[in-house]
């Protein structure tokens, strides 16, 4: 069990790094003000009407970094700093969480998979590695071959949805910035130094997801090591 508890101290260590980092981002893009003087409410109205999206709404949401996109009721949930603020880290997390709606209104592929992974990753996850170590557990007691050991696959197989919605969040995170910086540039929203600070928010955004699904991965290759390893 040390090399589980050192892998859960690695991961952590790296998540809250890029976090720290994050929030450091967005504070000082946050000094940065737009010279067009638009919110970031407004920035995400314009970008789902200039992409022909009318069906979606704009609305503030309680809290700090808790902006996302909702498919199911077609909402732009912006924190309250962003959806008043008007500045360059609002720009870009409007912007982003609209690219978002932009894929599901051309039924971007990867989205229409995370989404249809929500469901079963909301059960799947609450359960995997309870699985994996009681399975492992009990084979321990029964010897290998028993049904510790289909437990603990069992745990694996729910592990491994986990792992695939996390590495499957990559492409939609990744492509919802380049649609939002693009936007930005194209309809010169945003100066060149605007822009460069929208950039480097949204880069440093996207890591978080990147180490969180290698964080999972490394979770799934470990139990699965302990696991199918531990057969003769």
């Amino acid at each position: 069990m040390i090399g589980f508890y050192i892998l859960i101290g690695v991961i952590s260590l790296a998540s809250w790094l890029v976090s720290n980092k994050l929030k450091s981002k967005f504070k000082k893009y946050s000094q940065v003000q737009l010279r067009n003087g638009m919110s970031g409410a407004e920035i995400a109205e314009k970008m789902l009407s200039d992409n022909g999206i009318f069906d979606v709404k704009v609305i503030s949401t309680p809290g700090r970094l808790t902006d996302h996109y909702n498919p199911k009721d077609k909402t732009v949930n912006l924190s309250e700093s962003v959806y008043n603020q008007r500045n360059a880290a609002s720009a870009a997390v409007a912007a982003h969480e609209c690219g978002h709606a932009v894929q599901h209104a051309k039924a971007y592929s990867y989205l229409t998979l995370r989404s249809q992974l929500v469901p079963i990753v909301s059960v799947t996850s609450k359960f995997s590695q309870w699985l994996v170590i009681g399975g492992l557990i009990l084979g321990a007691a029964s010897g290998a071959g028993g049904i510790g050991y289909y437990i603990a696959i069992a745990g694996l197989v729910f592990m491994g949805f986990a792992t695939l919605f996390s590495i499957v969040t990559l492409p939609v995170e990744y492509d919802a910035s380049n649609r939002a910086l693009a936007w930005l540039k194209n309809k010169n929203m945003v100066s060149q130094q605007e822009l460069a600070g929208s950039t480097d928010a949204l880069k440093w955004a996207a890591r978080t997801y990147l180490v969180a699904a290698l964080g999972s991965l490394a979770m799934l290759l470990y139990w699965g090591l302990q696991v199918l390893g531990g057969r003769d």
